[in-house]
């Protein structure tokens, strides 16, 4: 495979048959990344939309070995799958878990800073759909400012903390390789896979997956939705690769935060002023990130 694309994936499926909602985003990125990582895997995946979905007895959406881990325990699993394939000597295997931002950013924070300190040879991937969503659409410590869900109701900023920046948060671990990535841009989400696969040692991967039923948006907006996220910079597309930061994809002028927003009835409580405040949490972020960006490339340089 020279160049990893949509077109050139195999078509071989290893998440099929699940019971997920139309348009969900998370399923997406579990189909694609198994596909580049192919069937020598071991998959941890915690309680949410995906072990509810993809585990129904009698059947397995799985074409790989998988494994429900407890809610906070993602990373814990993970790292002892990792030791026994260790002991065992197994080679050409990846050991990967898929959990959701409650599972990862909040409820799972405390075992993945354990397995990344751990420095085992894992691929964690978050897919962000910016609530806990098997549960009813409460507020996770991903969900944007303003976002109505069941305990944060539209336009009122009841929790004014930002959306916790977890790519900072993995590459403060100095662990070798994290990024961010998006549904809405595929061939970037599977060159990154395909990066972390080649990784000796941990490698993180915060993923954009919208939800439409959370959301309040049409099924087939997912993609869009991807995309749009990107053009508006609320969703940088960025790459941590052994200390060095980069940015891969630089919209020349940011498109309408409306042109995003308007689209999911979870904004519709947003005010003028609201919006101006986004904004200008956006351009402050895209700061610092060049800021980052500049700082890596003088340490690479020392």
């Amino acid at each position: 495979m020279n160049k990893i694309s949509i077109k050139t994936l195999p078509e071989d499926e290893y998440f099929l048959g699940h019971k997920g909602c139309g348009g969900c985003g998370g399923t997406l990125v579990l189909r694609w990344a198994l596909k580049v990582l192919g069937v020598r895997c071991f998959v941890v995946v915690p309680a949410g939309c995906m072990s509810a979905i993809g585990f129904i007895y009698p059947q397995m959406a799985f074409g790989v070995n998988a494994m429900i881990a407890p809610f906070a325990a993602t990373g814990a699993m993970l790292s002892g799958i990792a030791a026994v394939v260790r002991a065992r000597g197994l080679e050409n295997v990846h050991v990967v878990g898929f959990a959701g931002d409650g599972g990862t950013a909040d409820i799972g924070l405390q075992s993945l800073s354990g397995a990344l300190d751990r420095r085992e040879k894992i691929i964690y991937i978050c897919y962000d759909n910016e609530a806990y969503m098997n549960t009813g659409v409460q507020r996770s410590a991903a969900t944007p400012v303003g976002a109505r869900t069941t305990t944060s109701p539209s336009g009122q900023v009841t929790f004014p903390a930002v959306k916790k920046d977890l790519l900072r948060i993995a590459a403060a671990h100095g662990i070798p390789y994290a990024a961010t990535a998006s549904v809405g841009h595929p061939a970037d989400f599977l060159r990154k896979v395909e990066r972390a696969g080649q990784i000796d040692g941990p490698s993180f991967l915060h993923v954009f997956a919208p939800c439409p039923t959370g959301w309040g948006c049409p099924a087939d907006r997912t993609i869009a939705l991807g995309k749009s996220v990107v053009e508006t910079g609320l969703w940088p597309l960025v790459e941590w690769d052994h200390g060095r930061v980069t940015i891969n994809r630089q919209p020349r002028s940011f498109a309408p935060l409306s042109s995003y927003l308007d689209e999911q009835t979870r904004f519709r409580g947003l005010k003028p002023k609201d919006i101006e405040s986004l904004m200008k949490e956006r351009d402050s972020k895209w700061a610092a990130l060049h800021a980052w960006v500049r700082e890596s490339t003088s340490s690479a340089e020392v």
